[in-house]
Order: C-alpha cells, then sequence, then structure tokens
C-alpha cells in the first residue's frame, strides 16, 4: 500500500504546476475516452475487411467492455469501498468523481476493448493500449485514481476482453 501512495504522489505531484500540461492532463483523462470511440470506429471502418468481420468484432469489444465496467467493476466496487484519492490525501486535484475508486471503471472497460482489438490485430491493438495506458495514467496525475485501481481495471480488462474473445470464437468461428 505504501508504494501504491508513493507513486500516486509522484504522478500527482505533476499536475496544477503548468497550464498547458493540465489541459493535456484534462483532455486524455475526460476526453479520450471519445477519441478511443472514434478509434475503434475507425479500426472497424479501414483495418477490418468484411461485414460479418466488422460486426462480430464490435459485438466482442463492446461486450467485453461494458462486462469489464458494468458487470465485473461494479460487482467488486459492491463489496469493496475504497475511497477516492482526494478524499484520503493533501493533492492537486484536478478532477472529481463521486464513486468508489477502485477498480478503475475507464481502465477496465478500454483495457478490455484494447484487448480484443489485439486478438484481431496487434498494429491496431498497440494503438490501443497505448492510449488506454495514457487515459489511465493521466486520471492517476488528475488525482482520482491511485495506480493500483488502474491496475485492477487494466486487469479486469485484459481478462475480461480475452474471455469474451475466447468464448466468441468457440461459438462463432
Amino acid at each position: 500500500m505504501w508504494f501504491d501512495i508513493k507513486l500516486f504522489t509522484v504522478l500527482n505531484g505533476l499536475a496544477a504546476r503548468n497550464g498547458i500540461f493540465d489541459g493535456l492532463i484534462v483532455f486524455f483523462a475526460q476526453t479520450a475516452p471519445y477519441v478511443l470511440g472514434i478509434v475503434f470506429l475507425l479500426f472497424l471502418a479501414f483495418a477490418v475487411r468484411g461485414r460479418y468481420a466488422k460486426i462480430r468484432i464490435f459485438l466482442v469489444g463492446a461486450l467485453a467492455g461494458i462486462l469489464a465496467r458494468l458487470g465485473i467493476t461494479e460487482l467488486i466496487r459492491f463489496f469493496y469501498h475504497r475511497p477516492r484519492p482526494f478524499t484520503a490525501l493533501p493533492i492537486r486535484q484536478l478532477l472529481s468523481s463521486d464513486n468508489w475508486s477502485f477498480p478503475s471503471g475507464h481502465a477496465a472497460f478500454f483495457f478490455a476493448v484494447s484487448t480484443v482489438v489485439f486478438l484481431y490485430s496487434r498494429s491496431w491493438g498497440i494503438v490501443f493500449f497505448s492510449l488506454a495506458i495514457a487515459m489511465t495514467v493521466s486520471r492517476i496525475i488528475a488525482g482520482i485514481h491511485y495506480p493500483s485501481d488502474i491496475l485492477g481495471g487494466a486487469l479486469v480488462g485484459i481478462g475480461t476482453g480475452y474471455l469474451v474473445f475466447v468464448f466468441a470464437k468457440k461459438r462463432l468461428g
């Protein structure tokens, strides 16, 4: 736990020092999810051939993301109530949220989708994982997640993405 707080303190210490940097952090923390959604649609439109493949990948990615975020993450939060860092520590807060911190729902959703994309296309998957990492690290810097929240959400997302992919592959071919 001490390492989690130490790493959080180091990353959050980057906030509220430069207005341009803070703007980028807020952009990645709040707007990057929409950018990832657009990139997912671009991936489907330009990198995937065939209508059936596009529909299958869209459904597998959407199911994995929704299951990770609204299913597993919320189930964990039902039993484990970890307060946000800004309620427990004196920090440099750029954003706020009113639900529990662990695991990160953003990380769970976007790492699930990134995993599905990676399993279909390694090169696009690397792009997705890079954007997901930038988005989730910015949420630490902004003061709304601990690093372990992000790691927990990423593990939920990667595991869910992989399992949904395998299940779909067995069922849909």
